[in-house]
């Protein structure tokens, strides 16, 4: 099908939708949005990870661009120490960012059901065929995942970038203040942010990291290169080495990284009373040489599951929403669904104190 009659049935379909919603939300239908207010996400840390189960990708390019924007002024204000205007207190959301969520809380500036009918076409693309699967929607999700670190990548280079060559050396890196107390912190001496940490982000090994390099340096769960992988291992190794004879016992694998693994549902069936056969299956499979114990390069197929990329939480974000706003079960989203469930995408930034409509499910992971 050509390019001009697909947005031909695109523009047709969206008119349709639109004059039937138009038509169905009369007043006697109050629309769900009607008495629901977006918030925008203000919880970004830049002293330490985000905690496990808060990771969210937004789904709408206008909303991160705005999130964005909002998360660099509070990057500038609080590395360069911006002062406050005069008798001003220090606010987590400035005069800019209020008046941004005013300005999504605006229906004629800001129409949830236009956006989607905007996007629409941008996600359903493997094939055009009018409608969203769970792949168009991962691979969307992650689009949007790596514009926003590779943003916040770009932020750090110019933080730790002292003589402006658009290359750090290690010597310029400062590592971040919470992992110096390591030994207090993890109970071992970690490895992250440290040399071995950097060689291994430096692919081409001329002692320098350029903007991807540093992102792996940054992200190593989202590295394609080889080295930061096996550090990886090496470094999950180190964690669980009560003993420190380089390799992993299995009772050091059951008390450590099984605990881990064993709520990763790809991995581990959840069932508590199979848990001796379920770790001593695993264990097996893992130890390839058969000497009892596990070394780095045995927990390469796992290492994924221990620390999931950008990918799996996409991934895990489609599945969500799939699963939401599919409401004919048939594994897709049409056009007409993702109307129907605005609140399932922008539920990262919807704010839950008004609402009362019981049908409204809302995880708390995407908020």
């Amino acid at each position: 099908m050509g390019r001009p009659a697909t947005v031909f049935i695109y523009v047709t379909l969206a008119v349709l939708v639109l004059l039937v919603l138009r038509s169905h939300h009369s007043p006697g239908h109050p629309r769900h949005l009607q008495h629901r207010r977006l918030k925008l996400r203000s919880n970004f840390s830049f002293t330490s990870p985000p905690p496990a189960g808060e990771h969210h990708i937004p789904f709408d390019p206008l909303i991160a661009d705005i999130e964005q924007r909002r998360e660099d002024r509070e990057w500038e204000r609080s590395h360069f120490n911006i002062p406050s205007a005069p008798g001003e207190e220090a606010q987590p959301e400035w005069e800019d960012f209020v008046d941004a969520e005013d300005y999504i809380n605006d229906e004629d500036r800001f129409n949830v059901t236009s956006r989607i009918v905007l996007l629409f076409p941008r996600i359903d693309v493997d094939p055009t065929d009018g409608f969203v699967s769970l792949q168009e929607l991962t691979e969307w999700n992650l689009l949007q995942s790596v514009k926003e670190v590779m943003h916040r990548t770009g932020r750090e280079m110019e933080m730790h970038d002292k003589n402006r060559d658009g290359l750090i050396s290690f010597a310029e890196y400062e590592p971040p203040s919470w992992s110096r107390n390591d030994n207090t912190t993890f109970g071992y001496d970690m490895g992250w942010w440290k040399e071995d940490h950097f060689n291994a982000s430096d692919m081409d090994g001329d002692g320098f990291l350029n903007k991807t390099e540093f992102n792996d340096f940054l992200h190593p769960a989202d590295s394609d290169n080889p080295k930061m992988i096996k550090w990886l291992c090496k470094e999950e190794l180190r964690e669980r080495d009560k003993n420190r004879d380089g390799k992993l016992s299995f009772q050091e694998y059951f008390n450590g990284l099984f605990d881990s693994l064993r709520n990763i549902e790809e991995v581990y069936n959840h069932s508590v009373a199979a848990d001796g056969a379920q770790s001593n299956k695993l264990f097996q499979e893992l130890d390839k040489d058969k000497d009892g114990f596990l070394n780095e390069d045995e927990l390469m197929p796992v290492i994924g599951n221990l620390h999931p990329s950008e990918r799996y939480y996409a991934k895990q974000q489609a599945d969500y929403v799939i699963s939401q706003a599919d409401a004919d079960k048939d594994a897709k989203l049409s056009l007409n669904e993702m109307i129907e469930h605005p609140y399932v995408f922008y539920s990262s930034i919807f704010n839950d104190d008004d609402d009362d409509d019981d049908d409204l499910d809302l995880h708390d992971e995407f908020r």
